[in-house]
């Protein structure tokens, strides 16, 4: 079985789903690796360093497709990615499946097996292949660094000859891997960190990393999932949260917010009047910006202002940190394959928990629970 990695088109993703430190897994186990030239180049990784770990050199997308079993990419292929891969292939990547109907017809439509990482279930057993929550952890790192650039202010506490400075005044709303990378990044660089969840289980997690806890007068009950993601709440929820949480907003100097909920449009949590009561100058990056943001007003991708409040959306962290990103990337994408990897056989075991949780297209059809009913309304 040959492992193909292309180069990744979407514009500005520099990762590489496989660095040349994984390739050894790989064949120790009897795989061949093709990496289509130039690949690793937005990761400073060479053609001459997957030669060295043993992988052979593709020339083109097309050559290293029609010769590829299973494909490892970072990023979901576009159109014509798919057209060019051979039918009964096996594909691992991040799909973005809830809003990719049109792509799940196409691998369907191709025979090809289609697994989607961000479906990984989180269990014990899978930890190893959580591309969420190393990506996450990025993520949040990042917000911290970008929220300290955009301010106009020292983050930690300075004496000097001419005055003391007080630390900056950091509120995370969020305590997920993001959240919680993002407090203890905050608290290094010397700021007074505050954090905020709706799921109280995650206060002690929070203080571990060096925040307070902040608690509103709201009804928690159930704001937790199976998976340990938080669940979407009733429009009276959140209103009662923006109404307690505007004073809050108001008294700090940076806001990072991290709400997304899987398959649906992120809550808005700062609303427009709460903008206005934040003091000129403070930033808020928000890492939810992709699915519309926890802020009224962001913009994925882009930087705006609003009442004098910087609202960073950004949505490519771990590109931006496409090195460490790539090497954690790689981690959890061979794992992942490996455990369908008995005696040097590939093989889909569909008994096996993570390989169902994860199958979303397999043998021309959509298998996964959750995304066959969109199928349903998108007339599939």
């Amino acid at each position: 079985m040959l492992v193909a990695v292309p180069r990744e088109i979407i514009l500005g993703e520099n990762r590489v789903a496989l660095i040349p430190a994984s390739i050894a897994s790989l064949t120790k186990e009897g795989l061949e690796v093709l990496v289509e030239s130039s690949a690793g180049a937005g990761a400073f990784i060479s053609d001459e360093a997957y030669a060295q770990a043993g992988a052979k050199i593709a020339g083109s997308a097309d050559e290293l497709y029609q010769a590829a079993d299973i494909i490892f990419k970072v990023r979901p292929p576009e159109t014509a990615e798919v057209e060019q891969m051979k039918e009964g292939v096996t594909l691992v990547c991040l799909m973005d499946a809830f809003f990719r109907i049109d792509l799940m017809q196409q691998l369907a439509g191709k025979n090809i097996s289609g697994f989607g990482l961000e479906f990984v279930p989180r269990i014990s057993r899978a930890q190893s292949m959580d591309v969420l929550s190393s990506m996450a952890a990025i993520a949040g790192y990042r917000a911290v660094i970008e929220g300290a650039e955009m301010l106009p202010k020292y983050f930690p506490m300075l004496m000097t000859s001419a005055g003391t400075i007080t630390p900056a005044k950091v509120f995370v709303i969020g305590a997920g891997v993001a959240g919680l990378m993002a407090i203890a990044t905050a608290k290094r660089l010397g700021t007074v960190v505050e954090a905020y969840d709706t799921r109280p289980v995650v206060k002690e997690q929070v203080e571990s990393v060096g925040a307070k806890f902040v608690e509103f007068d709201l009804e928690t009950e159930g704001a937790e999932d199976q998976g340990g993601y938080a669940k979407a709440q009733s429009d009276d929820f959140y209103k009662k949260q923006q109404e307690q949480m505007k004073a809050k907003v108001a008294a700090v100097d940076v806001v990072i917010t991290t709400a997304a909920i899987p398959g649906k449009k992120s809550p808005v949590l700062i609303t427009d009047d709460m903008l206005q009561a934040m003091r000129p100058g403070s930033v808020i990056i928000d890492l939810a910006a992709e699915r519309g943001g926890n802020t009224e007003g962001a913009v994925a991708g882009e930087v705006v202002e609003k009442h004098g409040i910087k609202i960073i959306g950004y949505t490519d962290y771990p590109s931006r940190t496409a090195v460490h990103a790539s090497q954690l990337f790689s981690k959890n994408i061979t794992t992942f394959l490996l455990n369908m990897v008995k005696e040097e056989q590939f093989s889909i075991d569909l008994e096996d928990e993570i390989v169902k949780g994860a199958l979303l297209t397999h043998e021309g059809r959509v298998v996964h629970e959750m995304i066959k009913p969109l199928m349903n309304q998108e007339g599939a």
